[in-house]
């Protein structure tokens, strides 16, 4: 934000600030940091180096949440910007009141992108309150997503139409497949397995079951290249770093960083 000058000189000094614009204009803002301060670290890097160096920046100076607190986050980070009062859910992409979460039908409530038993991280603080990955969602489509990775095709969703399912896998609306797999990224560079928690990778498969895996990887990178970040996904990663948790998702920033560690 600049900082205006201007009017105060003004009043003590009447038109000799005008006779001098230029100097009340070279003392005016402090340099504002860029993007690529955040990633300085990272610029120029790929590969095993980049995935690496992205993994220190982002796991550095991060606030955890508890799982009840989740919940708050949630009605900030998802607001629908045309009505305040409610948040967007996920998967079917209905406005719904903030206030209608918990576990009944037609409510919303917390859905790991990254589904917790894909490593079994459970809900305690970490990966399992990550909120770069928690997103709201209807109920009973959260439910019929269950823990089932992601990749194309299935039966259409009665309750949240453009998603389809099958057997082992989970096909999201056209709106949000970038988003899906920018989250999957994401934690898959985030937790390395040097925190205490297992080390979550993407990998190229679907039925991954318990194991610290979720695929498809070669869909998912389909599903970055097919829906870019909008601006929604990106207010939605500036009020995290901002105001909830103090770091990026860097797949929204720089979604072509995916090729280069994929």
């Amino acid at each position: 934000m600049k900082i205006n000058r201007w009017k105060p000189l003004s009043l003590l000094c009447g038109a000799v600030l005008v006779a001098a614009p230029t100097a009340a204009v070279a003392v005016a803002s402090p340099a504002q940091p860029t993007a690529d301060d955040y990633y300085q670290d990272a610029i120029g890097k790929t590969g095993p180096e980049l995935e690496a160096a992205l993994n220190g920046i982002i796991s550095n100076g991060v606030t955890t949440l508890n799982y009840d607190d989740v919940w708050e986050a949630l009605k900030a980070t998802d607001e629908d910007p045309n009505n305040t009062a409610n948040v967007v859910l996920l998967y079917s992409g209905r406005s719904q009141g903030k206030d209608t979460n918990g576990g009944d039908a037609d409510q919303w409530n917390r859905e790991h992108t990254w589904a917790k038993s894909h490593g079994d991280f459970d809900t305690v603080p970490g990966p399992g309150t990550d909120v770069h990955h928690l997103r709201p969602t209807d109920v009973s489509v959260n439910s019929d997503r269950g823990n089932k990775d992601f990749d194309m095709g299935g039966t259409e969703s009665e309750e949240a139409p453009g998603n389809f399912t099958d057997d082992d896998s989970w096909e999201p609306r056209d709106a949000v497949k970038g988003d899906v797999a920018r989250m999957i990224f994401y934690m898959s560079v985030r937790y390395e397995g040097n925190d205490g928690f297992a080390d979550l990778e993407v990998n190229d498969q679907v039925g991954n079951g318990s194991n610290p895996n979720i695929g498809k990887l070669s869909v998912l990178k389909q599903w970055n290249e097919q829906d870019p970040p909008d601006a929604f996904e990106q207010h939605r990663n500036e009020v995290i770093f901002t105001d909830i948790q103090h770091n990026r998702n860097p797949f929204i920033d720089h979604p072509e960083w995916v090729e280069e560690i994929w």
